[in-house]
């Protein structure tokens, strides 16, 4: 079997990467940062043209057609760029939210109790069930009008650690009553079916932006190293600066691999594992990466703690570490009792003893 990617899919990732470094350079990064992180809407609205969101919808309803694996490609460019904004939301709510596909409505999702991104300038949210140990979403709501000023109108900014994400606290549940649903039924549209797979693919997509950032960070660790000189010589040439580097590239290879594996299986206990690998290597690579910079690598004007704080704050997203480990405990447990045709529906059978 051939797990390389094709030209067509190598062709998608380089036209994304390219139109990410004429539409989103490093002025742009940073007049981002000067915003507060206010989103670009003609920047939005330019990655709707392109596709970004209507990537795997259907041709037939005005998307691209393509699927999965092809979006974590494009994820990855994103996380490369350190692109603002709730790109997963808004891409999974392509043909559910109006708008959302054609990159005319920013889209955010409320998961739990965590910070919502963006909400403020979100012209829908997406309402998911809170992280549960089996990793299963309980439901999905989108709410817009009347509903979503309502919802955000209760909900109380919080500090965030990455200047290009605004966050604010959901309000409680209670706050939106079923007297708020009726007042505004067209508003709000339960979306079962699609809140099945909706916070896995999420966490998918945000593990491709960790991984993005991870292989960043290690390109900017080592052209720093080759070309920063102390004592007459590269610091890349001392011995602690190589196996810096070097773990930075033995936790972005194994993360692609999983993330693109997960990709094609779109097995929830794989996209776990590769959540997992992914924002270990986000995180650290980002802290490797400062390192290797020195002290100015601590300056605001370098790009590397943009990276770092971005990478934690995914890590704190869908699927956390703590609740991946969950769900890999528990399906390694389940395949040591289990024989491969008593496996979970929707899911590939295991062998007995296998892992996520």
């Amino acid at each position: 079997m051939d797990f390389q990617l094709s030209d067509d899919q190598r062709a998608l990732r380089s036209g994304m990467r390219d139109l990410l470094g004429a539409v989103f350079d490093r002025d742009r990064l940073r007049a981002a940062v000067e915003r507060d992180g206010v989103l670009d809407r003609s920047l939005w609205r330019e990655l709707g043209a392109a596709g970004f969101f209507a990537l795997r919808l259907p041709e037939e309803a005005g998307g691209v057609g393509l699927g999965l694996p092809e979006a974590v490609l494009l994820f990855e460019e994103a996380g490369r760029a350190l692109l603002p904004g709730p790109l997963v939301a808004t891409h999974l709510a392509a043909g559910l939210v109006k708008g959302a596909a054609e990159g005319e409505a920013v889209v955010t999702a409320v998961a739990g109790e965590l910070p919502v991104a963006h909400l403020a300038e979100a012209d829908a949210a997406l309402v998911v069930g809170a992280e549960q140990p089996a990793g299963e979403a309980t439901g999905a709501e989108s709410l817009t009008g009347e509903a979503l000023r309502a919802f955000v109108a209760a909900a109380r900014p919080v500090r965030s650690m990455d200047p290009l994400t605004p966050l604010h606290c959901a309000p409680a549940a209670s706050v939106r009553t079923r007297a708020d649903a009726e007042r505004a039924p067209a508003a709000t549209e339960r979306t079962p079916a699609h809140a099945g797979r909706f916070r896995f693919e999420a966490a998918l997509l945000t593990a491709a932006e960790q991984l993005g950032s991870a292989a960043r960070t290690t390109e900017a660790a080592v052209q720093h190293a080759g070309s920063r000189e102390q004592f007459g010589s590269p610091v890349g040439a001392f011995q602690a600066v190589k196996h810096l580097c070097a773990d930075m590239l033995a936790r972005t290879e194994p993360a692609r691999a999983a993330v693109y594996a997960a990709a094609v299986t779109g097995d929830p206990v794989e996209i776990a594992a590769a959540k997992l690998l992914a924002d270990e290597a986000a995180v650290r690579n980002a802290r490797d990466c400062l390192q290797i910079h020195g002290g100015m690598g601590f300056t605001w004007e370098a790009d590397v703690h943009l990276h770092l704080k971005r990478a934690w704050l995914r890590a704190a997203s869908w699927v956390t570490g703590a609740g991946a480990e969950e769900l890999l405990a528990a399906d390694l447990g389940a395949a040591g009792r289990l024989p491969r045709s008593s496996a979970a529906p929707g899911r590939p059978a295991r062998e007995a003893g296998g892992g996520g």
